[in-house]
């Protein structure tokens, strides 16, 4: 006798909610962010810590925007939108907060190779982080090293002052270059792989992304899946290819071209971006809306292209 085909699961329609933003009423679906609602109106929002395939975690600050009714700025990344909310996104409010933590960030933290709109925003919100002393030292290149570092004597924080670390032949681990926006932890964690071979060690001043025990990435939970670099907004987490080529002033993404292919490993589907300059592979990413990978995949994928170009 054959079993029935179960009944099937019937479809939840979310409500739509209509919200203004600065000054133009937008329809959204329920349970969307504020975040979301402005980008469905073409509004820039920046973001440093949000991604749309992890969990926000509201430690950036950089996407505040004013809500009518509420005392302090909210995260837009997190809050839910409601009827009849009333969004300002460029108050001089939101300017002068998120001028703020832009020049915080940029004062204790190296942005050298963070992504081409952290420095459109420092330069549009008329960031100045020489108001708060010197430009945060790069590290130690001349130094790299994989082993415990001591906590700084002068107060500044830690992530400022460790050496680059490199430890292995996939990427390469410069913590002058972390803001601690915790997209790493949460791609190494539960969001994404499961691995959970980082985490926030340590508190204040000393807070910082390590393994455990500080331990060399060989000696840790590490699987070299390399999801922690593809979220990293800032290059504090590199493909080896792209440290060296960047240490030789030979990086030039104006010669790069990007090819989707698919990850010839396995069966299961994922789609690589090959960036190839100079006819060789530099680095491999995953679209965030691939439907298979959204943007994650294992140690083969990310760095098994070395193949391709050896004979």
């Amino acid at each position: 006798m054959s079993t029935p085909a179960p009944a099937p699961t019937p479809l939840t329609l979310r409500r739509s909610v209509q919200v203004t933003i600065d000054g133009e009423q937008v329809s959204v679906p329920e349970g969307s962010t504020v975040l979301e609602a402005c980008r469905a109106r073409g509004v820039e929002v920046p973001t440093l810590c949000y991604l749309e395939t992890l969990a926000p975690v509201n430690v950036c600050r950089v996407c505040v925007v004013e809500l009518e009714g509420s005392r302090a700025l909210v995260p837009s990344c997190s809050r839910p939108v409601a009827p009849g909310m009333v969004v300002q996104t460029s108050s001089a409010r939101v300017r002068a907060s998120r001028r703020m933590v832009l020049e915080l960030l940029a004062s204790s933290v190296d942005l050298s190779t963070a992504g081409g709109d952290v420095h459109r925003w420092i330069e549009e919100y008329g960031a100045r982080p020489e108001r708060h002393g010197p430009p945060a030292p790069a590290a130690d290149r001349d130094h790299a090293h994989a082993g415990h570092h001591d906590p700084p004597a002068d107060g500044k924080a830690a992530t400022t002052t460790q050496p680059v670390k490199r430890d292995n032949d996939q990427y390469v681990r410069d913590y002058a270059k972390c803001i601690l926006c915790y997209k790493c932890v949460e791609a190494c964690g539960e969001e994404a792989q499961n691995t959970f071979a980082i985490a926030v060690a340590g508190r204040g001043f000393d807070a910082r992304i390590s393994t455990e025990f500080d331990a060399a990435l060989p000696d840790s939970a590490c699987v070299y899946c390399g999801n922690c670099i593809a979220v990293c907004p800032t290059g504090a987490l590199m493909f080896v290819s792209e440290h060296d080529l960047r240490a030789a002033g030979e990086w030039d993404e104006s010669r790069q071209e990007v090819t989707r292919t698919v990850c010839p490993y396995c069966g299961v589907g994922c789609n690589l971006d090959l960036h190839v300059q100079d006819n060789r592979i530099v680095k491999v990413t995953s679209p965030l809306d691939h439907d298979v990978t959204t943007g994650n995949l294992c140690v083969k994928g990310r760095f098994g292209f070395e193949f391709a170009q050896d004979g």
